[in-house]
């Protein structure tokens, strides 16, 4: 089978990650156990965890014109991403994030830096290669205009877009029914749909709305019941980025044509594998590795 062709619009940006036994309270200083700088942002850690899983991918980005920038760009090539469309800026550090990990989860400060010239302009540049798409993706670490002209331009060209409405923000309803599929997790969900049951909502964008719900699994409304398609069972040893292999996951099922359940068995057992290695993309499986967790 032809591999899918994603186009992925987003964040890139240097990750700079300290392991703790806990978080320091304000005005604290406690000592770190480990520091470490990993190539991230969602739309980068999205656009290789679907190029390791098979996909034909290209990143749409900017980073700045600095050392980050230039191994961020090294990092995507030697992932088998396409990168003719990520560019640098000379106004802007490349973007970076700011990542503790301690008690089993994470918390993130992100600098947005270049990731803010990520402009609806510049997504237009690249439309020749988003007619050839069979998916587009993108988040919202790049600017909120530019969310929506996606939107608009995928709507257009009859291209399905992927919105993961991450970090949370509100969205206006066009964008909404104009995406494809939307993958809040259940904080995001309650941000954009305030004050509504979740069930309903789900009720409302039946086969387009996936609620993540971390461990439990993932819940959406097939038109007919509402489903739970559950997580698989791992030790966890570090949880960012997992939510970036679910997405890209579940984007190359959908544009390789799977049954929706089937598809979102095949994000969840790729993100539960992704928690089982240190660093947003250290932990990211290959095709084979999730197949072969599926078998079992």
């Amino acid at each position: 089978m032809k591999p899918p062709k994603i186009a992925v619009i987003g964040s890139s940006s240097m990750d700079l990650v300290v392991t703790a036994d806990r978080r320091p309270g304000a005005g604290e200083t406690i000592l770190g156990e480990a520091f470490s700088t990993v190539p991230g942002g969602k739309g980068a850690n999205q656009a290789v965890a679907a190029a390791r899983l098979g996909a034909d991918v290209h990143m749409i980005g900017r980073v700045g014109d600095d050392a980050y920038g230039e191994e961020i760009v090294a990092n995507l090539k030697a992932n088998g991403v396409i990168t003719d469309y990520v560019e640098p800026v000379t106004d802007a550090s490349s973007g970076t994030a700011h990542i503790v990990l301690a008690e089993g989860d994470n918390s993130i400060i992100v600098v947005k830096g270049a990731n803010d010239h990520v402009t609806p302009s510049y997504v237009e540049k690249a439309l020749s290669l988003l007619k050839e798409c069979d998916l587009v993706m993108i988040q919202q670490e790049v600017p909120e205009e530019t969310v929506i002209e996606t939107a608009r331009l995928c709507k257009e060209i009859g291209v399905p877009l992927l919105l993961n409405p991450a970090p949370a923000r509100e969205i206006p309803d066009t964008v909404i029914e104009q995406a494809a599929y939307l993958t809040p997790n259940e904080h995001e969900a309650g941000l954009l749909f305030p004050g509504v049951p979740l069930s309903a909502v789900l009720r409302k964008y039946p086969n387009k709305l996936f609620i993540t719900e971390g461990s439990a699994g993932v819940r959406y409304y097939d038109g007919a019941e509402e489903k739970l398609v559950s997580s698989f069972k791992v030790e966890a040893v570090d949880t960012t980025g997992a939510g970036d292999t679910f997405n890209a996951a579940l984007g190359v099922a959908v544009a390789e044509g799977k049954p929706l359940e089937e598809s979102l068995r095949f994000a969840n057992r790729a993100a539960s594998i992704s928690v089982t290695g240190f660093g947003a993309q250290g932990g990211m499986p290959t095709r084979e590795e999730v197949e072969r967790g599926l078998a079992e």
